[in-house]
């Protein structure tokens, strides 16, 4: 998908010590997988919140200064896209998966505390130089295999509380958006809709060409995930991932991400190139 914005095949991760700064100046990731709004999302499973990655950001643009000098480098920090995925580990993890959260927030109350330092992300993401800013919602994660096997009941349909729990965050993430646009009306700050064309391949599986979408093509594709996804699993592991939506029973396989990629990636080139 880099391609349709005219980027490299590859976007680095920055933490790549092999890193040059010419590999700085056109792009690199600040990605933690893992991660979430809420900080105590990272922590659970000892990844690089938010903070730490927008402390590595300001690492990174004190490089592009030092490298490219002053002029360059606000040009680049002014005229870069960033592209921000994040929040599903928040609902399917951190809420509904562990129990701290939910002894002292309902999900009203847990998607307003996302919302909340959402909204402070991305404000200090502005304040550091970003201007235009691409937010994907979260995808219907009650329809993900492991929230099938997990909420969906004997027939592993898709969650209602997972999903309806998404909804309502995405709700609150456009009006933070749009609140954020109006403040700072020399900045774009995009809601890109990730939720609804995920559901739309679901359910009509070969308008897309995949034929399974309830289970990933790792092992059973009802469990697995990640490092789980493994040698062990091989002897279940399906023989033709391109027919899968989901790789494992948390990520989609990789037609599956080509496909929604391209949709989220020519709406976000159509509102910043």
């Amino acid at each position: 998908a880099a391609n349709i914005l005219g980027l490299k095949e590859l976007v680095p991760a920055y933490l790549d010590p092999t890193l040059t700064l010419q590999d700085l100046a056109t792009g690199v990731s600040f990605a933690s997988g893992g991660s979430g709004y809420d900080p105590l999302t990272a922590r659970i499973v000892s990844v690089l919140s938010l903070s730490d990655q927008v402390e590595l950001f300001k690492e990174y643009l004190n490089k592009i200064r030092q490298g490219m000098g002053e002029e360059a480098a606000a040009t680049i920090i002014s005229q870069s896209a960033y592209l921000i995925c994040v929040g599903s580990d928040d609902i399917a993890n951190t809420y509904f998966s562990t129990p701290t959260r939910r002894l002292h927030y309902d999900i009203n109350a847990y998607t307003d505390l996302m919302a909340r330092y959402a909204s402070t992300f991305y404000e200090e993401l502005y304040r550091i130089g970003a201007r235009r800013i691409g937010v994907l919602s979260l995808p219907p994660i009650g329809c993900l295999p492991s929230q099938r096997t997990s909420g969906g009941g004997p027939n592993r349909s898709c969650s209602n509380s997972s999903n309806q729990a998404a909804q309502l965050f995405n709700s609150k993430l456009s009006a933070v958006l749009d609140s954020l646009s109006k403040t700072h009306p020399d900045a774009l700050f995009v809601y890109l809709d990730v939720y609804n064309r995920l559901t739309s391949i679901i359910h009509n599986p070969i308008r897309y060409g995949f034929e399974v979408v309830v289970k990933g093509c790792c092992g059973t594709g009802t469990i697995e995930a990640s490092i789980l996804c493994t040698s062990v699993s091989d002897s279940h592991t399906c023989k033709d991932a391109s027919k899968y939506l989901f790789w494992d029973s948390y990520h989609p396989s990789e037609k599956g991400y080509g496909i929604l990629s391209d949709m989220v990636i020519n709406e976000f080139a159509a509102r910043f190139m």
